[in-house]
């Protein structure tokens, strides 16, 4: 099962499950609170400005693909709405709490290390500890023959891996950068190496010349004997 969803829509599902998780009793939620919610400025990699307009459109292509659905309750005129990744309306994906709570962390926060996780999801759910986490990001990894979270390139003077959710348009703008990185890496490493040959090369020339007076001074010492 695969998903192409952009930041907008990634946007909107990660607010959906962080309010059920967090805030039951204001879930589901209104167009207004879930955009709000969208362009909330804490725990949100990167902070958006969406409109509700774009919010709609957002929930409205969700609905589409069958992750989100609108939900009227009794005694209100408003609209409220859902997402269908637990819970009884959909068995597709079959989340546990603690996977869903680590999914709604990479959809808000982008890429995470086991430790960010444990720390971040602490309102959502519980992780004993960060072998808790491993154990949940290993079943992300490969649940039902579907991959929905990766492990990502060790970065440079990083101890944790940090990994990303497989669900959309930020996965392919992740592999971008990493590729950029291991780009500007190789030619990092190609100009040192071309540096290191011109330095060597600058010593041999410097050698060459130390030894041409060396044979002037023996030839003139010679030289100077025979006299």
């Amino acid at each position: 099962m695969e998903f192409n969803l952009n930041t907008h829509q990634i946007r909107v599902i990660g607010c959906l499950i962080e309010k059920q998780l967090t805030t039951p009793d204001y879930y589901p939620m209104t167009l207004s609170a879930l955009t709000n919610a969208c362009n909330q400025k804490s725990n949100r990699e990167p902070v958006m400005s969406l409109t509700e307009s774009e919010v709609l459109d957002s929930l409205k292509s969700l609905e589409d693909l069958y992750l989100v659905r609108e939900k009227q309750l009794p005694g209100s005129r408003v609209a409220k709405y859902e997402h269908k990744l637990t819970g009884t309306l959909t068995d597709q994906f079959g989340f546990s709490a603690q996977e869903i709570a680590v999914l709604s962390i990479l959809f808000l926060r982008g890429p995470q290390t086991p430790g960010e996780i444990r720390i971040r999801t602490q309102r959502a759910c519980e992780f004993k500890d960060i072998e808790a986490v491993d154990a949940v990001l290993k079943s992300l990894a490969d649940k039902n023959g579907h991959a929905y979270v990766k492990a990502l390139p060790r970065q440079p003077g990083k101890r944790e891996i940090r990994y990303c959710h497989l669900f959309g348009s930020e996965e392919k703008l992740i592999d971008d950068q990493v590729d950029v990185v291991s780009q500007v890496k190789e030619a990092t490493q190609s100009a040192s190496t071309s540096s290191e040959i011109q330095q060597l090369r600058e010593e041999v020339s410097q050698l060459r010349e130390e030894l041409e007076n060396v044979k002037m001074q023996v030839a003139e010492f010679i030289n100077a004997a025979r006299n």
